[in-house]
């Protein structure tokens, strides 16, 4: 039955015109998913994690203004601001003074390009849905010259069928036919640089590592110190961390692995119910993560071209009903990646604890009055 369901993924994916590499990487998750996984992290396999921080770290000016001259940074860009009341991209929401995230986005890389001499591009993952009005939205800046000599303004993210729970099948619904398909999470950021071509541009550019943030977070610019300690660490990859708080109590965390003493990140999705409790204890796990991540392109490249472009992230299996308005709509499953989940692909990752003033996140209204 479920070889029945894939091979109709499959077909149904290609006809889309979804990149094969993108096919690739679900079948992949759709075999671990027949197979039972969860992809859980139970409490007894994981113990807390120690970190650096930014502010006892030493980096020259010269060490910073030449690891930003050779970082490119992307911006994830692919959310509507529903829960906010848009139907367009949320990073055209005004945050202040008339200015939307994506102009104040715009503005502190220009004024970054000036300080550092650097040609710093910035590159946005769209969706389907934010693509167009992003682009409308950047027409002026592309006139005048933002866009950087042979690089893209943006990249598409892929999509993926959503499947039916009790078989495995990809949903039909003619209600909605938009309905039938999803993101695969944002951890798909790693196969769209591979299948579009951008990770092997930005090499051949001489680019070295790229800065990797959401779009609604205005304090993650691409700080030159951080880039500069990055460089020299020497590390493959790397995540900032803040200390959890009470409003972090749901959240996601950092953790080392037991069983290789590697360092993961663990969502909430991927917490069983009798670990809720270690979940929200702050004096245990005392890190979460900013989504601020930092990457060496030489060394994605070669993880991506040894595993056939399937990095092979950890599955987060959303359930929910096709229609979220309409608890009576068949359930379905969402095969999802987290992008900081890559941080446990790499020997040798790092974390850093950063400041709260690198993690001001709007995802409510409330937020952005505060």
């Amino acid at each position: 039955m479920t070889q029945r369901g894939l091979a109709a993924a499959r077909a149904k994916m290609a006809a889309a015109d979804i990149d094969p590499v993108a096919i690739d990487v679900f079948e992949y998750y759709y075999h671990q998913l027949e197979g039972g996984a969860t992809g859980m992290i139970p409490e007894d396999t994981i113990e807390p994690v120690e970190m650096e921080s930014l502010a006892g770290i030493e980096v020259s000016d010269e060490e910073a203004a030449d690891a930003i001259r050779k970082t490119a940074v992307i911006k994830l860009n692919g959310g509507l601001g529903t829960s906010m009341g848009m139907e367009q991209a949320k990073s055209l929401l005004t945050v202040r003074d008339e200015h939307s995230f994506l102009d104040i986005m715009v503005h502190q890389i220009l004024h970054l390009r000036g300080v550092h001499g650097a040609r710093l591009p910035l590159i946005l993952m769209n969706s389907f849905h934010t693509a167009p009005d992003t682009h409308a939205a950047l027409e002026t800046y592309l006139v005048e010259g933002f866009a950087v000599e042979g690089l893209p303004i943006d990249f598409l993210q892929n999509r993926e069928p959503r499947l039916l729970a009790d078989t495995l099948d990809p949903v039909t619904w003619d209600a909605n036919p938009s309905l039938e398909w999803c993101p695969p999470g944002h951890g798909d950021l790693y196969t769209a640089l591979k299948g579009t071509g951008l990770l092997s541009t930005l090499l051949d550019l001489g680019y070295e590592r790229i800065f990797v943030s959401n779009s609604d977070n205005l304090g993650a610019t691409p700080d030159a110190r951080i880039a500069g300690w990055f460089a020299h660490s020497g590390a493959p990859f790397a995540i900032e961390a803040v200390r959890r708080t009470a409003s972090d109590k749901k959240g996601g965390h950092f953790a080392r692995r037991i069983s290789d003493g590697r360092i993961v990140l663990r969502e909430t999705a991927q917490t069983l119910p009798e670990d809720r409790e270690a979940l929200a204890d702050l004096s245990r796990h005392r890190y979460c993560s900013t989504n601020n991540l930092w990457f060496d392109l030489a060394a994605m490249e070669a993880k991506l071209n040894q595993r056939h472009g399937v990095l092979g992230l950890p599955l987060i299996r959303n359930e929910k009903n096709v229609d979220n308005a309409d608890p009576s709509s068949p359930k379905v499953i969402q095969i999802e990646t987290a992008m900081g989940a890559a941080i446990e692909i790499f020997e040798g990752a790092k974390t850093i604890e950063v400041g709260r003033d690198r993690f001001i996140p709007v995802k409510t209204t409330s937020d952005l009055l505060v």
